[in-house]
């Protein structure tokens, strides 16, 4: 008899403890907000889209989202929910009117579950629906409920208005960056032509789609107008840029996968073979599409997601009676791709000019690429440089979302992180030294020098993003003149030979304490003057006050209260004014009295570099 394993052992939770106890089966990772897929965004995300249901059901073409603070307020003018089963649809799971295929054919949520988790996971959720010249409201707390209003007449237009606040017990300390949600409400408009959303009284709008997205998403001069294909369920767009590896923005009902899935591998393969095809030649895959800057939507009947987050599709069908998604993406492109090129001779040649380049470039460096590979595997087998984690060897694909590597220089530093990390998903990665200044090379160098082959080859980002083997790049350097200049020189490699690293969310600056203060009673770290000064005040006279001016004096011990679940991550964000060229140039090109200036006035340069 197994000792313990008793009936009493059998629990059954209810629906909102269950959500609580395993948030991240409902909205992924949780996070403070430093990431543009932590769980606050997905909770906007999770209302917003049942908004944008609506409007695709030709009901309500205008959407309003304020947040103030930690408070989110979002009101559609849809058909508002039906007010008798307004407890239901935000309390029961698996309630709603999707499962009929009829009323909701290709939906963004398809099980019900979405709204219920918002409510679990708020101190805060209230819903009111106005239908018809009625309204009721329901008031909730963590899931429970508070105050449920009777119906009520009403002058509202019909619709829906939520309004909640994330529980700062499931989410800490966290804070919403307004950059993030940008992007989230521009992609909303970008796919959803014709609506507009108001965000804190902004009004974004789209006319052309994901020819609008690509033109607002592209920071740098692209080789050829922007080829914008639109059929039943499918429209595309594309071109080719100037930058290295390849850049996609993949959707389905709306849904941004950010992870890809079956619909974007379909259309990665049938760019590649209508190129061949069109210029009849058996031309190498990655020469085809280095630098292709592309976006894809479909419309798929009941898709199936690998995450209740939605980030990857799953499905391999259209619909229940319809065809793959690859075959009906293949048929797509095969036949308007090759119709644009025909049409379209002066782009035709343009994009079989830059093909060639790519091509003399790959062999040029094809022996260099050889060798370095062979480094990097010889380096792999003795664990010179790279200290990995186990979640590589698990199943468990939720895990390796949370995998980290800490990129960081000196014995001292990578030693103390070594020690401290968590060993199933945080790794390291040690640098020699200063990295080289790799501003206005070309790739070639990126095999050729050491450190950056190594670093390449740990994180498995040759041949573009599919194989990432970790979700956070985090930069980890002193907070001194040296280390700064470290990030930078980080910083500059990421941008000039992997954009899609950054510009995929993928890279942080590790921000660890300046100060430590304490009295016999408490310890406090302080990663500011204004901390240091409140910790001051507040722990009494005469507390001790230590400087860390490197990672290296921060004990083991201490530096796991810096890496564990408080960990301050700073993000590497790309906005749409940003031109990496521009960017790069001035940080990292030949000395100007302009930049000799600005580094006086503002010691902490990369700032500039990572908002």
């Amino acid at each position: 008899m197994a000792e313990g394993y008793i009936e009493d052992s059998i629990i059954t939770l209810d629906w909102k403890e269950h959500i609580r106890r395993r948030p991240g089966m409902y909205i992924g990772k949780l996070g403070d907000g430093s990431a543009s897929d932590d769980g606050i965004y997905i909770l906007v995300k999770e209302v917003v889209d049942n908004s944008i249901d609506e409007f695709t059901m030709g009901a309500g073409s205008e959407i309003r989202i304020t947040i103030e603070d930690r408070k989110v307020i979002i009101r559609d003018f849809g058909r508002g929910i039906p007010l008798g089963k307004l407890v239901d649809v935000s309390s029961k799971m698996n309630t709603g009117a999707k499962y009929d295929s009829e009323a909701f054919k290709k939906s963004v949520g398809l099980n019900g579950v979405g709204i219920k988790a918002v409510n679990a996971l708020s101190e805060y959720f209230e819903i009111q629906s106005f239908r018809d010249g009625q309204s009721k409201t329901v008031l909730y707390s963590r899931g429970e409920i508070l105050k449920e209003s009777d119906v009520v007449m009403s002058n509202e237009h019909n619709g829906t208005l939520v309004t909640f606040v994330a529980d700062n017990e499931i989410f800490g300390n966290y804070n919403y960056i307004r950059d993030y949600l940008e992007a989230m409400v521009r992609n909303y408009v970008f796919l959803n032509a014709g609506l507009n959303i108001y965000f804190n009284g902004v009004k974004f709008f789209s006319k052309n789609g994901l020819y609008d997205l690509l033109v607002e998403n592209i920071s740098s001069d692209y080789l050829y107008p922007i080829i914008h294909l639109k059929g039943e369920d499918i429209e595309l767009a594309l071109t080719h840029g100037r930058q290295y590896g390849e850049e996609y923005y993949s959707f389905v009902n709306g849904q941004h996968t950010t992870q890809g899935g079956t619909h974007l591998s379909a259309f990665r393969e049938a760019i590649a073979k209508t190129i061949r095809d069109f210029y009849k030649k058996d031309l190498e895959v990655s020469d085809i599409r280095t630098s292709v800057i592309a976006a894809i939507s479909i419309k798929v009947q009941e898709p199936v997601f690998e995450s209740q987050t939605k980030t990857k599709l799953g499905s391999r069908d259209i619909g229940p009676e319809g065809p793959t998604v690859r075959n009906f993406i293949m048929d797509f492109v095969s036949k308007e791709l090759d119709n644009y090129l025909h049409r379209n001779p002066e782009t035709a040649d343009i994009l079989w000019k830059k093909i060639v380049e790519t091509e003399k470039e790959r062999k040029a460096m094809a022996g260099v690429q050889k060798i370095a590979r062979e480094r990097a595997k010889q380096v792999s087998l003795h664990n010179r440089k790279l200290r990995d984690c186990r979640v590589h060897f698990s199943s468990n694909h939720e895990r390796k979302t949370e995998s980290s590597i800490f990129i960081t220089e000196g014995d001292s530093a990578s030693g103390s992180i070594t020690k401290s990390r968590d060993v199933n998903t945080q790794a390291v990665f040690s640098l020699r030294g200063k990295p080289l200044n790799s501003f206005g090379l070309t790739k070639k160098i990126v095999y050729e020098n050491e450190e950056f082959n190594l670093l390449q080859a740990a994180l498995d980002i040759e041949n573009g993003l599919e194989n990432l083997r970790y979700n956070n790049i985090i930069i980890a350097t002193d907070a001194d003149v040296d280390g700064m200049h470290i990030r930078l020189l980080l910083l500059t490699f990421f941008l000039q030979f992997f954009p899609d690293l950054v510009r995929a969310g993928h890279v942080y600056i590790l921000q660890t304490p300046l100060f430590r203060v304490r009295n016999k009673k408490e310890t406090r770290y302080c990663y500011t003057d204004e901390e240091r000064e409140k910790a001051l005040k507040e722990l009494g006279p005469k507390p001790e006050i230590t400087r860390f001016k490197g990672l290296g004096e921060i004990s083991p011990d201490e530096f796991r209260n810096f890496i564990g679940k408080d960990i301050r991550l700073e993000p590497v964000r790309l906005t749409k004014n940003d031109s990496i060229k521009g960017i790069l140039s001035y940080y990292m090109g030949k000395n100007t009295p302009e930049r000799q200036d600005f580094i006086i006035e503002n010691l902490y340069v990369e700032k500039d570099l990572v908002q």
